[in-house]
């Protein structure tokens, strides 16, 4: 099936709720102008130059989605134009964003990351550190970011239990932040599920996934 056959088949299968982010990393532009021409508006990268680079060749109404894994001293790169960064995990992340976009005189959105896997290799903060950030003076007086939800990436397993013990876990973090109310704005974003989980991870609760095989096929 082409890049486009494949989006339509993914989108009619997903819930009305639930937002769908073409993960494109590593593809070639053609590719990600056959998925707009098929209807898609929202990309996600996970190399900030890659991204930008791509962000200048493609449409400018395209959401930009950063979901990699970020460093500090490159978000300046990124501030103009990056419309939703996924893996924050940190409140030294979270004031770079903020400098950067007060520079840039616009609010950035943010997710903040939960390791919620049982991989080592995954970042990401633990539910004391999370709640000690959205409680922070430091972070009430960040102005210019708005963190709207959560993100997490279960483990790499063929266990779909574990799999959806994990998501579920997220999502109660998720339902906790809000009971909470520890933050202006409710969480309403939750960003989990990927191309070999998202089902799991929208029955327990995601409204948000990120996609790249399932539409591009797999990666070089």
């Amino acid at each position: 099936m082409s890049i486009a056959e494949n989006l339509l088949f993914m989108q009619s299968g997903l819930p009305e709720n639930v937002t769908l982010v073409a993960v494109s990393k590593t593809k070639p532009v053609a590719d990600l102008l056959e998925a707009y021409k098929a209807g898609q508006r929202i990309f996600g990268e996970n190399k900030i130059q890659e991204m930008t680079d791509k962000q200048q060749e493609m449409p400018k109404d395209i959401q930009w989605h950063m979901i990699g894994h970020v460093q500090s001293n490159k978000v300046r790169i990124m501030a103009s134009y990056v419309n939703l960064i996924h893996g924050v995990d940190s409140l030294k992340l979270l004031e770079e964003i903020n400098k950067q976009a007060i520079k840039n005189d616009r609010i950035i959105n943010c997710l903040l990351q939960v390791h919620i896997a049982e991989e080592d290799t995954k970042f990401g903060l633990d539910e004391t550190e999370l709640l000690e950030i959205l409680k922070s003076d430091t972070f009430k007086n960040l102005k210019n970011i708005k963190v709207g939800g959560l993100m997490g990436m279960a483990t790499f397993t063929e266990n779909q239990s574990q799999i959806k013990k994990e998501f579920t876990f997220l999502k109660a973090l998720f339902d906790k932040v809000n009971s909470l109310s520890i933050i202006h704005d409710p969480l309403s974003i939750l960003s989990m599920g990927m191309s070999g989980d998202y089902k799991i991870a929208i029955e327990c609760g995601s409204n948000m996934v990120r996609i790249g095989s399932s539409i591009f096929g797999n990666r070089n």
